[in-house]
Parts: structure tokens; sequence; C-alpha cells
């Protein structure tokens, strides 16, 4: 009974438009109302628990991090130092947002943030030089994954602390396969410039050129190095890394570029606390939603099942990737991972996947759900740059999403290629 009524509040809740967090709330406090069994002060508890952790410092202070670095005006340098890197390549301004998203995501670690900072500046430029405005919405949304992937990560965060893996062991797994989908995406969009013939730059820049163009763009390409190195040679920890994101990202935008003024500070520190509380609402919700189930067994008896169709790992992979695949189309990336990673994960463990693997495979699943129709939010972000209809996006974008699939796959049966990072530090294994 407690499984039914959960389920069904959740489900309810989740058809008439009720936001997540609260979707998993009220179907937490609909068991306690029902059943009589549980005191009501549980729910408190249970959501309180869910958030106090040291860990989870790291959300608020990335997010922190990227939006000192965005309204710092390092979003524009890295599109300028981009341009000069591979401008030149047919459909050069393609390829520009494509490798200025992979600097980027080494700063915000987020999707949503980068799809807005990048796509603001690059679809109109795009259209004004000829791209068809469904590809260049496409490739934003797209590109926009690798934030998730590439370190530092905020989902990676969320799936360290609700499985207690090595927070900085998730981020070096993330570091090949963050490259490797660059690679992709712009081979795919060579692919096309080919075909419709896009603009390149005339001339490729010169050495000189880069070498000043990597200076303005200097904190989007020390700061990732600062974050990595420490956390590598075992200085600080992911937590403290983001800390030192802030501290650095201080002093660029207020004594290196003097882009950033007092004034700015409220804004981005509302914006911090919004974003923040609702990542955080979501784990606290779905804690207590998640002992609910614990208490009836639901993690044993669905590792039961899987484990009766199949022993085999790789055929348990493909299971599970195709399940959260699906889950990505229609939930939010943090909230999924806290609901199904508890669940599904320690099935893949138990059949001889390294944890750190399991975590990265979740991520980059989910992170491939950001693009999927119906509600997958980089679609959506592009889609109000763009203005252009969600209908005529998901057109464009499944050629990009079969690309990341594939990639995915090559990483899912092919573990030691995520896994050459962490290894060679040993963080993490």
């Amino acid at each position: 009974m407690v499984l039914l009524v959960l389920g069904s509040v959740f489900t309810i809740g989740l058809l008439i438009g009720i936001p997540i967090a609260f979707c998993l709330g009220l179907c937490s406090l609909a068991v306690v109302l029902y059943t009589g069994d549980y005191s009501i002060v549980l729910i408190a508890q249970k959501i309180f628990n869910g958030m106090d952790m040291f860990s989870l410092m790291a959300i608020p202070l990335f997010i922190l991090a990227g939006d000192l670095m965005n309204l710092g005006g390092v979003t524009d340098r890295l599109i300028k130092f981009s341009n000069l890197l591979v401008g030149h390549i047919r459909g050069g301004l393609a390829h520009t947002l494509v490798v200025a998203e992979m600097f980027l995501s080494g700063i915000t670690g987020s999707a949503v943030a980068d799809a807005s900072a990048l796509g603001t500046v690059l679809i109109p430029s795009m259209v004004k030089e000829g791209y068809d405005v469904e590809f260049s919405t496409a490739i934003l949304a797209t590109a926009a994954t690798a934030g998730p992937i590439i370190p530092p990560s905020i989902t990676m965060v969320v799936y360290g602390v609700t499985m207690g893996v090595s927070i900085g062991g998730l981020f070096l797994a993330g570091l090949i396969p963050g490259i490797i989908m660059g690679l992709a995406m712009m081979a795919m969009a060579y692919y096309f410039a080919r075909k419709r013939n896009y603009p390149r730059n005339e001339r490729r820049a010169s050495v000189r050129q880069v070498l000043k163009g990597s200076r303005e763009a200097v904190a989007a390409l020390v700061l990732p190095v600062i974050i990595l190195g420490g956390i590598m040679s075992g200085i600080f920890t992911a937590t403290e890394a983001a800390a030192i994101a802030v501290f650095f990202a201080f002093i660029f935008g207020f004594f290196v570029f003097k882009t950033l003024q007092v004034k700015d500070i409220p804004k981005i520190l509302i914006n911090c606390a919004i974003t923040s509380s609702v990542i955080m609402f979501i784990i606290g919700t779905a804690n207590i939603a998640l002992w609910f189930l614990a208490t009836q067994q639901v993690p044993e008896k669905v590792a039961s099942f899987f484990l009766s169709i199949s022993n085999n790992p790789y055929v348990l992979m493909f299971i599970i990737n195709i399940l959260l695949l699906i889950t990505g189309c229609f939930m939010e990336t943090g909230a999924a991972i806290i609901l199904f990673a508890p669940i599904l994960a320690p099935i893949l463990i138990s059949v001889g996947f390294h944890p750190l693997h399991v975590g990265f495979i979740f991520v980059f699943n989910l992170v491939i759900g950001m693009i999927t129709p119906p509600l997958g939010i980089c679609l959506f972000v592009g889609c109000t740059i763009a203005r252009i209809s969600i209908e005529r996006l998901s057109r464009a974008i499944w050629p990009f999403v079969l690309i990341l699939i594939a990639v995915l796959l090559i990483f899912s049966y092919f573990p030691s290629i995520a896994m050459i990072v962490p290894k060679i530090f040993k963080i993490g294994v």
C-alpha cells in the first residue's frame, strides 16, 4: 500500500505540472497521512538529513563561480579565443561554439548556464553568417551537454553525494569522455558544414594572434587547471576546489578584467541562491521518498528482477542504459539520479563494473536526456534564444542525439577508457 500511495501521488503530481521537488514531498506526506504509522516530524528530519552533507556545499560554490565568470566577460573572451583556434575550419562558428563550450564546461559545470551564455552570443551570429537556425540551435543544445561531463560538474556532485562515490574521481572519469564528446560533435558539425556549404574564416589565425587571444581568455584557461590540478595532486577536495574557483573568479572579474562591479553582486548571489535551493530541495525531498522505498525493499526487488533477466553484465548495462535514456526524456537530471541511482547502480556494481564508471554512465545517460524531446531542458533554452518551435528543433537534433548515444555505448562497454585518468592519479579507485 505504501508503494501504491507513493507512486500514485507522485505520478498525478507530475501529470498536472507540479514541480518534481514538491511531487516528492507530497507523495511522502501522503504516505505519512494515509498509513498513520509514521510521525509527520519524520518528513522534516529526513529532508534535513538529506541536505546536511559537507560535499553539497560544492553546488552553490560552483554555481557562484560560473555566474561570476559569465558576468565578468569570460564568455566573450572564450568565444573569440575559440574562433582563433578553429574558425578556419569549414563551419567555423559551429566549431567555435563547441570548443568554447568545452572551455566553459571547466568553469560552470551546468548545461543550462552554458547554453544561455553561448547561445545569446553565437546563435544570432551564426544565423547572420548563413547557418540554418535549426542547425545553430541544435549544435548549441548538444554542445551544452558537455557542461555536466567535463569537470567540474554539479550533476556529478549530486551523484557522488547520493551514492557515496568520490566526487574527485567522478570529475576525472569525465575528462577524456568530455573531450571525445566535443570531437564527435565537431565531426558532425563538419559533415553538415560541407554538405550545406557553411562559411569559415578566410584566414587561419597566426600564432601571435592565438597567443594574444589566450592572454585575454586567461581566466577560463587557468581556472580548470587550478581546479583539476588541485584535485589530482590531493591538495584539496572537490568542495574546496569549488571555493577556490569562487575566489579566482572574483579576482579575475574585479581586478584583472575589471568587468564586474559591486552592484552586480546582489544579482549574482540571488541567482546562486535560487538555483542552489531548487537542487537542494530536490535532494532533501527525494531522501524521504527513498527512505520509504527502502522500507519496502524496492532496491532488492528491482535487483532480483534484473538479475533474473540476465547475469551478463553487458546485457544489464544495455537495459539500464535504455531505462536511463527514457528517464532523461521526462525527468530533471538531479532528481533522476537521486531516485534511480540507489536502485539501479548497485546492480551494475554487483556484476563487476567499477562504481566510478557506473556513476559516469548514469550522468552521461541523463545528460543526453537534456536534448531529447519532450522535456529536454537544453532544447527549451535553445528555442527561447532562437525563437523557433520545439518541433523544428526536435527534427534537427536527432543526428546529434545519435552521435552522443554512440559515444555513450563506447564508454559503456570499454570502461577502461574513462578510468584512465582516475587510475593514473589513484583517486576514487
